[in-house]
């Protein structure tokens, strides 16, 4: 394990015992146990992406030096050989006790300004490596980093029909007509409910982000995508920054990319599901 000799020199201390935990579809993760007594959460992958794994660590970063919302600190990070250790979340056995705090801490880290859409350090995000260009403007974003790629992507691999690849690229070519003049927001990008964690005194942590400045729409969409948070939270974002007329109306518009993904990487439903999205804009 090479990356557990790097992971010893970045955190200045031995690794003393390994236990297995969660690490998603991608990674592989671990509880390590060092010989301070520090428990610490680390993840690698055998082949990961480039810049995988410095990527996500700077997207944390960016979310933990908001103060809106709970992200676990950064405590060593490498690219060669890959890890990610970060703090340990004790989690607990149910639900924050009040999702309307998560709501309001939610709508307070997108009030916060982001310099451009995309990535300032251009770096892909996710094990498909979707490109973050910097662009100026939701729609070019959505459509050139988003929409068009994953397109390309599922063309290539076959994930959706025709029929799909064409409209996808259609609801690319006239994004402009939903006239989404948002501030750029920074996004968490993954919101779906197994990113949401609650420690054990009842708080939400948000883990594995695909950061990035977009519309803020898109975390809304990505955490309705699968379910999982209470009504109250979306009312409490709402509440305190609201969102723009008709959003509601355009919910499926910003789950087309992650229902493509999905259709690409897993295949199955995921495709029907995306092509149900598509016919309310095609």
């Amino acid at each position: 394990m090479q990356w557990r000799e790097a992971a010893e020199r970045a955190l200045g201390d031995s690794i003393q015992s390994l236990s297995s935990v969660g690490g998603g579809d991608f990674a592989e993760a671990f509880r390590a146990e060092l010989a301070s007594g520090q428990s610490v959460f680390i993840k690698t992958h055998r082949a990961p992406p480039p810049g995988f794994f410095t990527t996500e660590a700077n997207g944390l970063s960016w979310l933990r030096a908001t103060n809106t919302v709970a992200i676990p600190e950064v405590l060593a990070v490498s690219d060669d050989p890959p890890f990610l250790a970060l703090e340990w979340i004790d989690i607990g056995h149910q639900r924050s006790i009040d999702d309307s705090v998560l709501g309001r801490s939610l709508a307070q880290l997108h009030k916060q300004s982001f310099e451009c859409f995309g990535r300032p350090d251009a770096c892909t995000t996710g094990s498909l490596a979707v490109p973050n260009e910097p662009t100026e403007g939701w729609a070019t974003f959505f459509a050139t980093q988003r929409l068009l790629p994953l397109a390309d992507i599922a063309d290539d691999r076959g994930a959706l029909p025709a029929k799909g690849i064409d409209g996808l690229r259609h609801v690319a070519s006239k994004l402009e007509q939903w006239q989404l003049d948002e501030p750029v927001s920074l996004l968490h990008g993954d919101l779906w409910a197994g990113n949401r964690v609650c420690a054990a005194n009842g708080q939400s942590w948000l883990i594995d982000p695909a950061a990035h400045g977009g519309c803020r729409e898109f975390d809304i969409a990505m955490m309705m995508l699968f379910g999982g948070y209470d009504e109250t939270c979306f009312a409490a974002y709402n509440e305190e920054y609201p969102l723009q007329p008709e959003w509601q109306s355009r919910i499926a518009l910003h789950q087309l990319a992650p229902l493509t993904v999905h259709a690409i990487k897993f295949g199955g439903s995921y495709g029907s599901a995306t092509m149900a999205a598509l016919k309310k804009y095609v």
